[in-house]
């Protein structure tokens, strides 16, 4: 388990409050902004933008990062929060101010992964809950599928990816979030060109890691109340005293999976969730013929133990220039691992568990 504390600033907790507490104000900012840089987005297209999505601890940091080392792509970053509502203002601002490089330091999760300020990190959850405010209910339906019609929020988020284009100056938009995975059909109805990776790792190791980080952050919200309650502020419910499964429209899978917690049984009902997790992505890419050619799996041994054939895959699937990335590629070639910082303590029925719940999954993954 990781020594460390999680720190908190006092400072940036507060600012997050304060944002939550009035983003309806933050929200009409954002829409003066628009309007005043509307000559120069008009002519920005939000043209295959990319999607990281999957359950946490699949590899979906990895992926963000590799692809946000491709010039042509941009995504949030940890300095984009808690201000997520104007980010042209907010990074012209940072540019004519900044004085040095922010340094690198082992993320919240001590999981061997360095950030800065500057790291792409998932902050867009701050708008979809505004927009849709009952998207983390519990015990509701909380996918949006190509049915969904939110006109206000179409707008405000094709505007703020423009502008997040022009303000960074590349041409292509990329996203990671864990709970995109129950909009993926809304979100190929909004961009029909889009580009989807979907990271999974075996289910074992997998849910050993979902295991250890849900006790830290247990751990750690038991020493400083603000790290639960500022997960809830950034919209992450995976890990801590706020964490909940999402309802992927199975009402009796998703009671099984919050009685399995309830009672105490975290693996098997991690590994309920798991299933349930990539049998609805596997269903929603079977399904419909955008979505079936947007999406690509990726299973993050291979990233690990292949990496130069598999980015090759990746760039080709996101249709980005491999030739620009020759010296990432051949950073992430040398440096991607299989993590080797834990150990897993499940015993052999917790094992027998994993696999009976998640094989036939697995199986349907691989030949995905």
């Amino acid at each position: 388990m990781p020594g460390k504390n999680i720190k908190v600033p006092g400072g940036l907790h507060l600012q997050a409050r304060l944002f939550a507490a009035t983003r309806g104000l933050w929200k009409t900012l954002g829409d003066l902004e628009t309007g005043s840089v509307r000559d120069e987005i008009d002519e920005v297209r939000v043209e295959r933008p990319i999607f990281v999505a999957s359950l946490a601890r699949s590899g979906t940091t990895i992926l963000t990062e590799l692809l946000n080392s491709h010039e042509e792509v941009t995504s949030h970053r940890y300095s984009d929060f808690p201000n997520v509502w104007t980010p042209y203002w907010r990074n012209y601002l940072l540019q004519k101010t900044r004085r040095e490089t922010p340094r690198l330091e082992e993320r919240a999760h001590q999981d061997r992964i360095l950030v800065s300020q500057d790291s792409p990190e998932a902050v867009e959850e701050v708008l979809w809950m505004h927009f849709f405010p009952q998207c983390h209910q519990s015990g509701r339906d909380n996918t949006l599928d190509a049915r969904m019609d939110n006109p206000a929020f179409e707008t405000f988020y094709r505007d703020h990816i423009r502008k997040l284009l022009t303000i960074r100056e590349a041409s292509r938009y990329l996203a990671k979030g864990n709970y995109n995975v129950l909009r993926l059909a809304y979100l190929a109805k909004l961009f029909p060109d889009l580009k989807i990776v979907i990271p999974y790792r075996n289910p074992v190791d997998h849910i050993a890691s979902l295991l250890k980080q849900h006790r830290f952050f247990q751990e750690q919200h038991n020493q400083d109340a603000r790290v639960g309650r500022h997960l809830a502020l950034s919209g992450h419910f995976e890990f801590g005293p706020h964490r909940k499964a999402v309802h992927f429209g199975d009402d009796a899978a998703w009671k099984e999976i919050e009685r399995f917690w309830s009672e105490g049984d975290e693996v098997q009902g991690w590994a309920s969730y798991w299933a349930e997790t990539y049998r609805f992505l596997l269903q929603q890419a079977d399904r419909d013929p955008v979505l079936s050619s947007a999406c690509r799996f990726m299973a993050y041994e291979r990233l690990c133990d292949e990496s130069g054939p598999a980015i090759d895959e990746i760039l080709q699937h996101c249709e980005l220039n491999p030739e620009t990335f020759a010296q990432a590629r051949a950073y992430y070639c040398r440096h991607l691992t299989r993590p080797a910082y834990y150990s897993s303590d499940l015993s052999e029925q917790d094992q027998e568990n994993i696999h009976r719940i998640c094989a036939p999954i697995t199986d349907s993954l691989r030949q995905a």
